[in-house]
């Protein structure tokens, strides 16, 4: 899966540094379904507030499955979201993705989300191949 970068973008990056709005406009345009997640899991924590939103659905089809792992596998994409939206995210399987505020009130929580127990704990055999 990779990012439909335009040629006006990369010639930012050939010459050095790059703007990072543009940057996260190409996430979005290039992966429409992961940026629909973690923007809806965004709004759902600012309207329930919370320690986080996470979704447990998943995706429809290997496409948006895919979408979602290079948007959190990526550390460039990823830290460029986080930076977006002021969230955190967290990332357990192909689908069970979270966000968490910057308020350090939510650390422990984070920390538990992101543990090998929950890892653990979030396996299925549904899940084997995802």
């Amino acid at each position: 899966m990779s990012l439909d970068v335009s040629p006006a973008l990369l010639g930012q990056a050939e010459r050095g540094e790059v703007d990072e709005a543009a940057f996260v406009d190409c996430v979005r345009t290039s992966l429409p379904y992961a940026w629909e997640m973690i923007s809806s899991l965004v709004a759902q924590l600012k309207v329930d507030g919370g320690q986080f939103a996470d979704n447990q659905t998943p995706p429809p089809d290997e496409q948006a499955r895919g979408q979602l792992l290079r948007a959190l596998a990526s550390d460039a994409i990823r830290g460029a979201l986080q930076r977006h939206f002021g969230v955190r995210l967290a990332f357990q399987n192909c689908h069970r993705v979270a966000v968490f505020p910057l308020d350090a009130s939510v650390d422990e929580t984070l920390a538990r989300f992101t543990s090998v127990r929950s890892q653990l704990l979030n396996q299925s055999p549904e899940l084997r191949d995802c």
